[in-house]
């Protein structure tokens, strides 16, 4: 498929919001990371990612929808109607001496000498201008955007980039990398870059702000009796008492144990045996409780 709307879900009169939303939605399902050996979700992955490198560009973008560039940002030759004529690009002049150039398009002296100080000449003298800011998107590990790293992204024309995310770094925000896009004219500074950064999901932690939350499965007897476990952080694993008499949806905190100072909250989940155990259940079919109550009170009528 090389059409990036279809790839992406969308239509052609899809808003940067809209765009930006499934993507992250996408990218988010076929990460490799949550799709291990899947080397079609990888495949897609790919696909998706340069879906929406093409479309977060409001100017690739343009000229993609004007057909003059395909889904991997290569020039398209000029369509011309059957039998030649219709309307004449920019491209088709050939040079005349009038200051136009053949196929290929204006150099930045052309606009110079077309147009004089309107383009940021005065009395012969070029103004510096900066140059044009270029736009990427990358995905992060959950644990690299909670932790910080150091990511390697790599460009459309080879050339490679090491980008610091700082620990704490939020989905969706933006990076700018400064000076590192388009060079300036006339002596200008560079422009920027600027990198969009999604962070996929983790199979076991979720966030809430600056806080992490893990839930913990816990054995029957663990939760009635009581018992210290092993717990992941994003730091890594931890010793955790779980307190006798414990129940599902109960939380514990693990205070700064979350992301920059944030808690990790363990929400325990109690499991029972996957496998028939005799004597349980003959205590149960005995067992009066001390205290009894209804987990359903209030809800329905018993």
């Amino acid at each position: 498929m090389d059409d990036p709307y279809k790839i992406l879900g969308l239509e052609r009169n899809a808003t940067q919001a809209q765009i930006r939303s499934a993507y992250r939605k996408l990218a988010k399902k076929h990460h490799p990371d949550l799709n291990p050996g899947d080397a079609e979700a990888e495949k897609l992955f790919k696909s998706i990612s340069s879906a929406h490198d093409l479309l977060a560009d409001p100017e690739q973008k343009g000229r993609f929808d004007r057909g003059e560039i395909d889904m991997n940002g290569t020039p398209r030759a000029p369509q011309q109607p059957p039998g030649g004529g219709g309307r004449t690009f920019y491209r088709d002049f050939s040079d005349d001496g009038s200051g136009f150039r053949s196929s290929g398009g204006f150099a930045p002296e052309d606009l110079d000498s077309l147009f004089g100080s309107a383009f940021g000449r005065r009395g012969g003298r070029g103004f510096p201008a900066q140059g044009a800011s270029a736009r990427y998107s990358m995905t992060v590990d959950f644990l690299e955007a909670a932790n910080g790293a150091v990511k390697r992204l790599s460009l459309p024309d080879g050339k490679t980039l090491d980008v610091t995310i700082p620990a704490g770094f939020e989905d969706g925000q933006t990076l700018r990398l400064r000076g590192k896009g388009q060079p300036g004219f006339n002596g200008g500074p560079a422009g920027d870059v600027l990198i969009e950064v999604a962070v996929a999901p983790h199979p076991v932690f979720t966030r809430s702000g600056k806080d992490v939350v893990v839930v913990l499965p816990v054995t029957l007897k663990e939760a009635v009796l009581g018992a210290k476990v092993q717990v992941p952080t994003i730091k890594g694993p931890v010793s955790l008492a779980i307190p006798p008499h414990s129940n599902t949806g109960q939380r514990l905190r693990l205070k700064g144990r979350g992301i920059a100072g944030g808690h990790q909250y363990v929400e325990l989940k109690v499991v029972l045996p996957a496998a028939d155990e005799p004597e349980l259940k003959a205590f149960l079919e005995t067992w009066e409780p001390r205290h009894p109550s209804s987990p359903r009170a209030g809800m329905v009528d018993e």
